[in-house]
């Protein structure tokens, strides 16, 4: 076995885009990783992972043979028909083969296939040295990486993602003599760029991340992060508070500092009359601070930076930061201000100008939509159909404020903040708020009745507003967000409990919209409304994947298309306990074989089972227990209590199963035929009230 030794690739740049770095970062190492295994490097890779920093791309691996194994290659030649002539001698087929292999043709070995003998040429080379083969792995490994616009400097006919200025090959304490984008491989590093500003000797691979521990640089951007929340939390905890760290804050700090060091930060308790909200955004977005907040969650004056060096002075680099957001927090405080001035009622007023899209109107015109819906669903949920209106007709007015203008993401919580200082009830002024949950994938949904009632009116408008207009998602285009709203829609629905009719919404939301994409007659009860419902319940699917709930199931109950999506979830879960069951795939196989066998049924299947037509056994025995189970299940179906429905049907296996094995269904006697498909349609009928179990048979 060939000798291993750690390997060590670093590629210096100048400071890589933050949010491309760690993609880059993975591409190199797997890239380099990829190019060897191809060639038939032996590696140990042991918990080797991308390294970087803002200013390096590295790879280091722990163990990489020093050659590959011997290469072993097998060519065919010709079959022995077309070789040797009659005489046996070889023929010009065979003699160029031997040629181009640069042995005489007595040397070449037979193999078979097939189609018969043929000569195959096999030979044995040793295997290259890694060191010979890393500079074009490494060309390959940067080739492939997700750099869509390459920087070139210098006079350099060839790119990177920024100018590079040193590489470093080490094979072992030896360098592998490579020259790559301008530059020749040595072991020569660098450190911090102002706490280290100097080379780096790396005498073998294993040195590397200590050395540069010690050059004031953390290549593992997991050590950095885990140092960042260490450093954050502990200055917030010395401020008396906790420190708000948001997984995308963090990971861009991470990739923005080489040496994180923290800086405790302050501004004036003024700026907190300000919705926390729009500062919190000044602090992540623009500056990439870690806001603190107390004991409920509250902000207050202290927050958190990070710096990428260890100053002397650190009051100097807090006045730093200080100084950066206080302007962002003055224009925050004057907008604030300006708005309170105007108030939100009278914010609306400007909304009747502001062009919705131009075959629904203005953004007056989809409020007004918006309330009626709302007044619609409040008293279906147990919701004040008062309040709800009050909320409706404020919901989209903060869009006039100067706030919302300069900060966009805060729509609906400036709203909430002028509601409760304009005297509006809290509730009204959270559901302006909740009104967008989900505001993204994942987030919660509104949480009170009134926001609940804003979230279901606003999307369900937007959704039929959408499809009536023609901007139904085609591809990847979906400029209304039509796909999301249809998502969150179902979601406030199901989560809530709501047993609300969908059907019957949106053709309520139809009728709503303005006569010139009215649809028509014949457009409204058929195709419209059914595209719509359909393409809610499609976004479903994703939705109860994520659960973990099988396509199966959701086809199942999907095919049924009940109009209540509480009582589309509540199907799913009794399906889903169904299926466990150990009768569930024969009853299923038997629900697909009655659904195929009344397929072809010609002419009508008669309305109830005769019992004097009941000729076998199997059949009585079967008609007694389906009409037994209907009886049974009765009252759970109307209580909509799925499982016990499901539950009672499971004990119809064995007169199921004896029917099947011992009634021919397609007698020749019209009657007997009759009788039993109606006695089919019956279970049938009953085997699918809950969902289209057929669809769980294999």
């Amino acid at each position: 076995m060939s000798t291993m030794l750690p390997l060590l690739i670093e590629l210096g740049t100048e400071e890589l885009p933050v949010k491309a770095l760690p993609g880059l970062a993975k591409a190199f190492f797997e890239g380099v990783v990829e190019g060897l295994t191809r060639r038939g490097v032996t590696l140990e890779l042991g918990d080797a992972k991308p390294l970087s920093t803002p200013r390096r791309l590295a790879v280091l691996l722990p163990g990489v043979a020093v050659e590959q194994p011997e290469q072993h290659s097998e060519v065919l030649g010709p079959y022995l028909n077309i070789a040797l002539d009659a005489d046996g001698q070889p023929t010009k087929a065979l003699q160029g083969f031997a040629a181009k292999a640069g042995i005489d043709w007595t040397a070449l070995e037979r193999t078979s296939d097939a189609k018969g003998e043929r000569f195959v040429h096999r030979s044995t080379t040793p295997g290259a040295r890694t060191a010979t083969l890393l500079p074009d792995i490494l060309r390959e490994a940067i080739a492939a990486m997700p750099i869509p616009k390459p920087m070139r400097w210098g006079s350099h006919a060839y790119g990177f993602a920024r100018p590079v200025h040193w590489l470093v090959l080490l094979h072992g304490s030896d360098i592998v003599e490579a020259e790559l984008l301008g530059l020749k491989a040595d072991r020569m590093s660098r450190g911090h760029r102002f706490m280290h500003d100097k080379t780096v000797w790396l005498s073998s691979p294993e040195d590397y991340v200590s050395s540069l521990q010690a050059a004031f640089v953390l290549v593992d951007a997991d050590v950095r992060r885990a140092r960042i929340v260490e450093q954050v939390n502990a200055e917030a905890a010395r401020a008396g508070g906790q420190a708000r760290i948001t997984d995308d804050n963090l990971e861009q700090v991470v990739n923005l500092v080489e040496w994180p060091a923290p800086v405790l930060c302050s501004f004036e308790r003024e700026f907190l009359a300000v919705p926390q909200e729009a500062l919190i955004e000044t602090m992540e977005i623009n500056q990439k601070f870690f806001p603190v907040l107390d004991a409920g969650g509250k902000l207050t004056e202290k927050f958190i930076g990070i710096a990428n060096i260890e100053s002397k002075d650190v009051a100097e680099v807090a006045k730093g930061y200080e100084r950066v957001i206080r302007p962002r927090f003055s224009d925050a405080k004057f907008f604030f201000d300006e708005d309170l001035k105007q108030g939100l009622d009278a914010m609306g007023d400007g909304l009747k100008t502001v062009t919705y899209q131009a075959k629904l109107g203005s953004v007056a015109d989809k409020v007004a939509r918006v309330v009626a819906l709302a007044e619609v669903i409040a008293p279906q949920v147990g919701a004040d159909p008062v309040l709800a209106r009050r909320a409706a007709v404020l919901a989209k007015n903060d869009l006039q404020s100067r706030m919302v203008n300069e900060f966009p993401e805060l729509q609906g919580i400036a709203g909430r903040h002028y509601a409760l200082t304009g005297g509006e009830s809290p509730e009204v002024a959270l559901a302006i708020d909740e009104a967008y949950q989900p505001r993204f994938g994942g987030d919660d949904i509104a949480l009170s009745p009134l926001g609940k009632v804003l979230a279901i009116a606003e999307r369900l408008d937007t959704l039929a507003g959408g499809f009536a207009a023609g901007l139904k998602p085609t591809g990847n285009k979906d400029p209304f967000a039509l796909r999301r709203n249809a998502l969150g829609l179902a979601r406030t629905i199901i989560e809530s409990g709501f047993d609300l009719d969908l059907r019957a919404l949106i053709g309520t939301a139809l009728a709503g919209l303005p006569a010139g994409v009215q649809p028509s007659a014949e457009r409204k009860t058929e195709a419209l409304p059914h595209e719509l419902y359909d393409f809610i319940l499609d976004r479903l699917r994703g939705y109860y994947a994520d659960k973990g709930v099988p396509a199966t199931h959701f086809n199942a109950v999907a095919e049924l298309k009940p109009a209540s999506l509480y009582d589309f979830d509540r199907r799913i879960d009794a399906i889903g306990i169904f299926a466990a069951l150990p009768e569930a795939e024969a009853l299923a196989a038997a629900n697909k074989r009655i659904r195929n066998i009344l397929r072809k049924v010609e002419g009508d299947i008669p309305g109830m089972v005769d019992p004097a037509l009941l000729a076998e056994p199997a059949e009585s025995e079967l008609a007694e227990a389906v009409e037994a189970a209907i009886d049974d299940s009765n009252a759970s179906l109307h209580q909509k209590d799925y499982v016990s429905v499901l539950n009672r049907l499971a004990r119809l296996r064995p007169q199921v199963d004896a029917f099947f094995d011992g009634v021919m269904v397609n007698a020749e006697d019209p009657a007997l035929r009759g009788n039993r498909l109606a006695l089919l349609k019956r279970l049938g009928d009953r085997l699918g009230s809950v969902a289209a179990i057929e669809h769980l048979s294999n």
